[in-house]
């Protein structure tokens, strides 16, 4: 099992894989497997790379992110200009259906509202507006539909069947409950990025709505 200063150095130098990042200006504190990251950046969608950067560490159990967006005079826009933005790079994206979406913005801060069929939507939503200019966070609220009654041995099966194809996962400790349109995830995976790719698998799934990932990590103990 690594040490909490042998996870500091590999997320370390995991963030000097991203070019456009600064990675002295992170700084990087590790207690128990948790990784908290900190300082400022002049982008949202480097705030994001940079916690995915975390979560990809063998070892990394949690990460809490306390990164803070502030721009520089070149990128500071009003919230009318960024909602102007939002919605015209939603446009872009023929998968997101716009009339189903509704955007605030203040203070920079853009919250999606509406309802959706699938969870790759409202994920979409959410990747589109990351990259514009000015925008410092997002709260996703977009719901799904609720659908009708599913069969859920067959939900149950075709995640199954996810795991088992997925590369990444070990679905031998992996235990999954659907109940109609939710699917509750139990057991144990040997990572946080492991977890958020079962998590993923479950989405997928046709018909569910609710997945709540009550997966442990434990990191495998190394002789």
């Amino acid at each position: 099992m690594k040490t909490d200063l042998e996870i500091q150095k590999d997320v370390i130098d995991e963030l000097k894989w991203e070019s456009y990042i600064k990675s002295s200006d992170i700084g990087v504190a590790v207690s128990n497997g948790v990784v908290t990251l900190s300082g400022t950046v002049d982008l949202f969608s480097k705030k994001k790379s940079i916690e995915n950067a975390a979560y990809r560490v063998a070892g990394v159990r949690a990460v809490a992110e306390d990164i803070k967006v502030q721009f520089g005079p070149t990128f500071v826009k009003s919230d009318t200009e960024i909602a102007q933005a939002v919605l015209n790079g939603l446009k872009w994206h023929s998968i997101i259906p716009q009339d189903k979406i509704k955007i605030k913005v203040e203070d920079g801060w853009v919250t999606t509202t509406g309802e959706v069929e699938w969870m790759y939507e409202k994920n979409a939503v959410k990747n589109a507006i990351e990259n514009i200019i000015g925008v410092k966070g997002v709260s996703n609220l977009i719901t799904l539909k609720l659908r009708d009654r599913v069969d859920t041995s067959d939900v149950k099966r075709k995640i199954e069947d996810s795991f088992k194809r997925n590369a990444t996962i070990d679905a031998d400790n992996i235990f999954i409950e659907s109940i109609n349109n939710k699917v509750v995830l139990k057991g144990t995976v040997r990572s946080y990025a492991e977890k958020r790719d079962a998590e993923h698998a479950a989405w997928n799934a046709q018909g569910v709505t609710i997945v709540e990932n009550n997966l442990e990590v434990r990191v495998p103990v190394a002789y």
